[in-house]
């Protein structure tokens, strides 16, 4: 059974790991919208979930902000994780969704840090996921797809900023799951159960969900900006 990934100041060490990297949705406008103290509570949720849904072998590696890392030796015990943590998310009222990276490869752990080009890969590939997704290079979509229940499905070759090359880029996914997704507040990017929105609003033939009269308020004051700005894809 592979043992957790854990930290020796005292000795530099290359560690072959698979990587995961996960970051809320729309954190600055949650806080911008909800205050420092509501965003805070989101956080340190968002961390204990992380904790609750690691598979055995899968350790936490280093916290910063609204984005956790973790890693561990078995690729599908961190694919399971991936899973697993983006179903708890989605499970929270009135909570943002997450957009995960995974990635294999070296990285030295030296002096209670780990570096290497493996870690800012999985960073971009966070970055560059949607709302709910979980994106992957091809070492980890081998591995996940002999797990059987879970597909990779190929989403074609990317450039990445400060990646030499293009990588391929697969999106990890069940099989046969069919979800019902929450609607996503356009104002503090919230996930929002349709059926415990506390406002609808209509606006440019689309219909907006809101977590609070604050949020339906401030969409009223500018419609046009919010519309936009839940309407537009992730840059890459």
């Amino acid at each position: 059974m592979p043992t957790s990934l854990t930290i020796d100041p005292s000795a530099p060490r290359e560690l072959d790991v698979a990587l995961l990297i996960a970051d809320l949705c729309g954190y600055t406008a949650l806080t911008e919208t909800h205050g420092a103290l509501r965003a805070s509570e989101v956080v340190l949720r968002f961390q204990g979930l992380v904790r609750q849904t690691l598979e055995s072998g899968v350790s936490i590696v280093n916290t910063i902000g609204d984005d956790v890392l973790c890693a561990g030796a078995d690729t599908a015990a961190v694919v399971r994780t991936a899973l697993q943590l983006r179903d708890a998310i989605e499970r929270e009222p009135e909570f943002p969704k997450i957009r995960t990276g995974l990635h294999r490869g070296h990285i030295v752990e030296r002096a209670g840090q780990v570096f290497g080009a493996p870690i800012n890969l999985t960073a971009r590939l966070a970055a560059q996921a949607a709302s709910g997704q979980i994106l992957c290079t091809e070492s980890i979509a081998r591995s996940a797809r002999d797990l059987g229940d879970i597909e990779a499905r190929v989403l074609g070759k990317q450039q990445f900023k400060n990646v030499a090359y293009p990588v391929a880029v697969f999106e990890i996914l069940r099989s046969t799951e069919r979800r019902a997704l929450p609607a996503i507040d356009p104002v503090c990017r919230m996930q929002v159960p349709i059926e415990r929105a506390v406002a609808t609003i209509v606006y440019g033939g689309t219909t907006h969900h809101f977590c609070s009269l604050d949020c339906a308020r401030t969409f009223t004051s500018a419609p046009d900006i919010y519309a936009i700005r839940s309407a537009q894809p992730r840059p890459p």
